[in-house]
Formats: C-alpha cells, sequence, structure tokens
C-alpha cells in the first residue's frame, strides 16, 4: 500500500475533497445524529480555504481515500481537522500516513505542538490517536467540555 499512496496538499474546493468531507459528515452524523446539528466544530470547505488551513488528500492508484487538514492556531500550535480514511481502507496505514504528513508539515513550519478533537464513538479513530503518540487532555481554545468529545495533543520532537 504504501508506494502507491500519495498524499499531497491539495486545494480543499477540489471535487476529491468535497466528496471526503460529505462522506465524513454522514459517518459523523450516523454516530452523533441530533448532537452534530448541534454543536459542530468541524470546518466546512468554506472555512478550509483559510490561510491558515493546509488541506492534504490521500490518493491510492489515483483515487480519493482520505483526507486531513491543519490549522495553524497560535504561534507554535496546530489543530488536526477534518480526517477521514474511506472504510474499506482503515487499518492498512493510510490514517498514520497522513498523520505523518501533518507531523512533517508542523516540523518543517516551526509548528511544535499538534492537538484534536474527536468523538467518543470513533474506536478506529481513537487507538489510531493513541498509537500515533497523542495523548487525552483537557478541552483546548474555545471547547467547553463534552461527554461526546476526547481532546487530545502531541508534542512533536
Amino acid at each position: 500500500m504504501n508506494s502507491s499512496l500519495v498524499i499531497t496538499p491539495t486545494d480543499p474546493t477540489s471535487s476529491a475533497i468535497r466528496e471526503l468531507i460529505a462522506e465524513l459528515d454522514n459517518y459523523l452524523a450516523e454516530r452523533y445524529p441530533r448532537y452534530l446539528l448541534e454543536n459542530n466544530h468541524d470546518l466546512d470547505i468554506a472555512v478550509l480555504q483559510d490561510k491558515s488551513v493546509t488541506v492534504f488528500l490521500a490518493e491510492f492508484e489515483r483515487e480519493p481515500v482520505g483526507c486531513i487538514a491543519i490549522k495553524r492556531l497560535d504561534p507554535g500550535y496546530a489543530e488536526v481537522k477534518r480526517m477521514y480514511v474511506r472504510p474499506t481502507l482503515r487499518g492498512q496505514g493510510v490514517g498514520r500516513r497522513l498523520l505523518q504528513e501533518i507531523e512533517a508539515f508542523a516540523e518543517q513550519t516551526n509548528i511544535h505542538t499538534l492537538r484534536l478533537k474527536t468523538g467518543i464513538y470513533q474506536p478506529e479513530a481513537l487507538k489510531l490517536f493513541e498509537r500515533c503518540g497523542f495523548y487525552q487532555i483537557p478541552p483546548f481554545g474555545d471547547y467547553q467540555p463534552d461527554p461526546l468529545c476526547l481532546f487530545f495533543e502531541k508534542v512533536l520532537p
């Protein structure tokens, strides 16, 4: 898989990103139906176009299979947003590679701390974040405590 997987920064308005974000939103709506409508903190396509955000597209054999975004916040700190891997490729290293790409980008742009918010009903994501060195923290930034959310951080070397 690794040799055929290509991850590149991309235009957040591309059809591939729009399709993946729509799949992610549907995935989340299945797990958090009412909650998502009332408390959605995710970034939509318009916000992904902000200059503080960089979006990456993962393609396997030239087919879009995943995405991830990084939003630069305070100096030295950024939030990982809108991470998604198509279900057929989960468990095959795509998520790990997306996180590695974000970490490499962060290091190149003088970001030393990555943070993220995820939901409690996403066990694959929780396992992946922990395996990749993220550890649980209290809510950060403007986030408030939430029984359906967990917050993670990773300090880069």
